[in-house]
């Protein structure tokens, strides 16, 4: 066979097998809106020494309707052996890395995926992780209102997660809620990766750092955020700060958008 006939061969048969992929993953256009951060507060205001419009203005987006399974994980790794177990790079995981691959429940979420591998299944369905920004915007959402934040049962049933322990196997994916847009289980079943997750890392003394680190990591600084209320946003926020990128948890796993 010629070489551009071999070239030409491969790039039809990468294209044919990412489509089926992409056949596989079911998922949902999200209409564009605003995004009310919480920690943008007084503080920040007061720096910039100026009023400054608080949202942020999200595009619309396709997201996957529920986290990547393990089944769809394993499809995944037959087509990149190199993300396999005894393949992948130190430098890309720990050895932690797909310690729950080979359960018998194909539809629970995958985890033990460090954020390397996660980017990386992505990318082979021509999708990317979601930004904090669009996490938090979809994340906000409960069965029938866009944004449920001032919500208190709905802020109660998501910190009720946050204090469960760890228990045996995780639930299948659909299992826990679906919010009003569509997407599946956002919270109650396992924390998410995104692009973004060590955007707000604290750097050195965060009592002296940008604004932005006080109104996320400082007591005094938290009193001037825009929602005191939603002491869960705040976890997911230390949490995501806590993660290195080849992080492997047996409750984080993803989901892909575009």
């Amino acid at each position: 066979m010629k070489p551009s006939v071999k070239l030409l061969a491969i790039l039809i048969f990468q294209m044919v097998f990412s489509n089926l992929a992409l056949a596989n993953l079911e998922t949902i256009q999200i209409p564009a809106g605003k995004l009310e951060p919480f920690w943008l507060g007084a503080s920040s205001n007061k720096k910039a020494n100026k009023k400054i419009n608080k949202a942020i203005n999200i595009a619309s987006f396709e997201v996957m309707v529920s986290q990547v399974t393990v089944l769809q994980y394993e499809e995944f790794l037959n087509k990149q052996p190199q993300w396999k177990k005894q393949n992948v790079s130190s430098l890309f995981s720990d050895a932690s890395y797909l310690k729950s691959l080979g359960i018998e429940n194909k539809t629970a979420p995958i985890t033990w995926v460090s954020w390397f591998a996660a980017k990386a299944f992505c990318e082979s369905v021509n999708m990317r992780l979601p930004t904090i920004n669009e996490w938090e915007y979809i994340g906000q959402s409960s069965e029938n209102k866009k944004s449920a934040v001032k919500d208190e049962l709905f802020l109660k049933r998501i910190l009720d997660w946050y204090g469960e322990p760890q228990g045996g196997n995780l639930k299948n994916t659909k299992s826990i809620y679906k919010n009003i847009y569509g997407v599946w289980d956002m919270h109650g079943l396992v924390w998410e990766w995104v692009e973004d997750f060590n955007s707000s890392f604290v750097t050195g003394e965060s009592r002296e750092d940008t604004s932005f680190n006080k109104d996320m990591f400082c007591g005094a600084g938290g009193m001037n955020s825009a929602d005191q209320e939603n002491y869960a946003a705040f976890m997911r926020f230390a949490f995501r700060s806590s993660l290195k990128a080849k992080s492997s948890i047996w409750n984080l796993g993803f989901r892909c958008v575009r």
